[in-house]
């Protein structure tokens, strides 16, 4: 089966782009957007619309295999590749990805993902993220319409994996509603909550982290109240974007001593902690996170960490995990480009045996979220990540609703 056309379209995300420079020198609340100026090449505001791409690959029976480019809501910062707007990239898949792949056989999805993954513009450097990401989310869809596969069982052939029986875990982020959010995932029966964007040292964590612990103990409370059957016992997951470090000046005696707080707090439920610190240092984030989890190990404190800022490539994510820093690592999967390199980052952490949380961002799409659910069955993460945005019911709804097809087809199959 050959492909015979790609065609783009212009799409809206799930969320927004944040200019995280411009946040973080000052710009103020004003209803749901910002004051002031953006600083990020790129922006002409603080926050505006999320953009994303279509990309359609047309098989030669007419089938339509499709993808979706997206970024993540800060783009453009901490080394990321620049804003992602379609009127800019949409030129870019017409000249140098649909003249690649018009014509193609459609025999293997890892070759020409790999392909595209590693194609460069005319200056050397490799194509945005975002494009890498949406067209082998593309490519993979038309892969599986050539060989009337699911998604998730192309992978599975190709890299040799068993497609799961049972449901991934799905993690749901609250963003700042992170009270009635909650009770949203409890009735659902969330397995992994709230994320809770604790990225406030003085208004969310606590000078000493008070505020912090008293909401974990507000949700093993809430749990306790609202769930609807005995063995329903989510995992806490909550981000703190390094203000645990901030608090304690990155000291890991302190920091050990307030997490055995924080596991109390849990008490009975698992907690897992995603980015205690930021040293603004890839090699010192590695060293601090790799000391705080063998301390934690070393003294049964179980409190979980996951890895988040430094660790955003497939390089990093083998860095992080060869050395132990964290027990679990999120894979997020707009930032590794290519969807080849988040099976293969999920299996590396397997081989490994650090946990792999399959994250993202909420600035994806529907369709991000539907091929994502696929690389999840196929390879087993311990979670996912319910996106995009920030409602909670929507992003769980999607990925959700997806892995239940899958279960559900796969099952019917057998029969």
């Amino acid at each position: 089966m050959k492909i015979i056309d790609v065609v783009c379209s212009k799409g809206r995300t799930g969320f927004y782009f944040d200019d995280q420079r411009a946040i973080k020198a000052g710009a103020a609340h004003d209803g749901f957007t910002y004051i002031g100026q953006p600083i990020t090449d790129g922006f002409k505001a603080v926050r505006q619309a999320g953009e994303a791409v279509s990309v359609m690959i047309i098989l030669e029976d007419g089938q339509i295999a499709y993808g979706d480019c997206a970024a993540v809501q800060y783009s453009g910062a901490g080394g990321r590749d620049p804003l992602f707007l379609a009127e800019d990239f949409i030129p870019v898949i017409e000249k140098m990805i649909k003249p690649r792949l018009v014509g193609r056989e459609l025999a293997s999805f890892k070759q020409l993902a790999e392909e595209i993954d590693h194609l460069s513009d005319e200056n050397g450097k490799r194509i945005h993220t975002a494009l890498r990401y949406g067209v082998t989310q593309a490519i993979l869809d038309a892969v599986a319409k050539a060989k009337k596969q699911l998604m998730c069982e192309v992978i599975a052939g190709e890299y040799n994996t068993e497609v799961s029986a049972k449901e991934i875990a799905i993690f749901t982020q609250s963003g700042d509603d992170r009270y009635n959010n909650v009770d949203k995932m409890i009735i659902k029966h969330a397995e992994v909550l709230p994320h809770g964007l604790i990225n406030n040292v003085k208004e969310k964590l606590g000078e000493n982290g008070e505020l912090l612990v008293e909401y974990v103990s507000w949700l093993r409370e809430r749990v306790a109240k609202l769930k609807t059957t005995a063995d329903y016992a989510p995992v806490l997951h909550i981000d703190v974007y390094g203000t645990i470090g901030l608090a304690f000046n990155n000291d890991v005696d302190r920091i050990v001593e307030y997490f055995r707080k924080l596991e109390k707090a849990a008490a009975p439920l698992t907690l897992r902690i995603e980015g205690p610190v930021d040293v603004e240092d890839r090699e010192k984030q590695i060293e601090i996170l790799a000391e705080i989890t063998s301390r934690l190990h070393k003294e049964n404190i179980k409190v979980e960490i996951v890895a988040d800022e430094w660790c955003n490539t497939f390089e990093d994510i083998k860095d992080f995990a060869d050395k132990g820093a964290g027990d679990m690592l999120q894979i997020k999967t707009p930032d590794l480009g290519g969807i080849n390199n988040i099976i293969e980052a999920v299996l590396y952490c397997k081989q490994k045996g650090v946990g792999a949380y399959q994250g993202g961002t909420c600035n994806e799409t529907n369709r991000s979220a539907e091929v994502c659910v696929h690389v999840a069955m196929a390879t087993q993460p311990v979670q996912m990540l319910a996106k995009p945005g920030m409602g909670v019911d929507e992003g769980y709804m999607i990925v959700y609703n997806e892995m239940q097809r899958i279960l559900a087809v796969r099952k019917a199959r057998k029969h």
